[in-house]
């Protein structure tokens, strides 16, 4: 399987995101080449079986700079891809000390339906989703974020020559 993992980072947590997903899949044979947005023209990504877009959130959203690039992407109808963001980790109520729902964080961090519509609406499939939550503006990533990697991994890898249908979250 070849896999373009394109990503923005700003601070670095992206990058080693990308690194660890990258060391994964080649324990599974499959060939990774990460490239950062500023490093690729969106409207010439190179051949692969699945492209793996992934954004840092900033205020519920995927960065400008990653809308503006997706917006550009020329990919053909049909084409596989994936969608993997760094967010925010959510904080309990400063009142009441009581976590927010998955229910409740949806109505705020829109990170990855903003990145599903945009490609979506080129005709592109979504075969898989997963987030990494930062504890910071700056970082450090979450506890155990290497096994929400190597998890996300596996599903991708589950996917070679599969038909799309489902959309698995990590």
């Amino acid at each position: 399987m070849k896999i373009e993992y394109i990503h923005a980072s700003k601070f670095g947590n992206g990058a080693m995101v990308a690194e660890e997903f990258a060391r994964q899949m080649a324990t599974k044979e499959a060939t990774v080449e990460v490239h950062h947005i500023r490093d690729v023209d969106p409207a010439h990504l190179p051949p692969a079986d699945l492209y793996l877009f992934s954004s840092p959130g900033r205020f519920g959203k995927p960065i400008k700079n990653v809308r503006r690039f997706l917006e550009g992407v020329q990919l053909p109808s049909g084409s596989r891809y994936a969608v993997l963001t760094t967010e925010m980790a959510p904080k309990p109520d400063k009142e009441t000390g009581r976590m927010p729902t998955e229910e409740e964080i949806c109505t705020y961090q829109k990170v990855r339906p903003i990145m599903h519509d945009l490609l979506q609406g080129k005709g592109l499939v979504q075969v898989a989703e997963g987030k990494v939550y930062v504890t910071g503006i700056k970082g450090p990533l979450e506890d155990g974020w290497r096994e929400k990697v190597a998890a996300f991994a596996a599903t991708v890898s589950d996917l070679e020559g599969a038909t799309p249908q489902a959309s698995p979250q990590v």
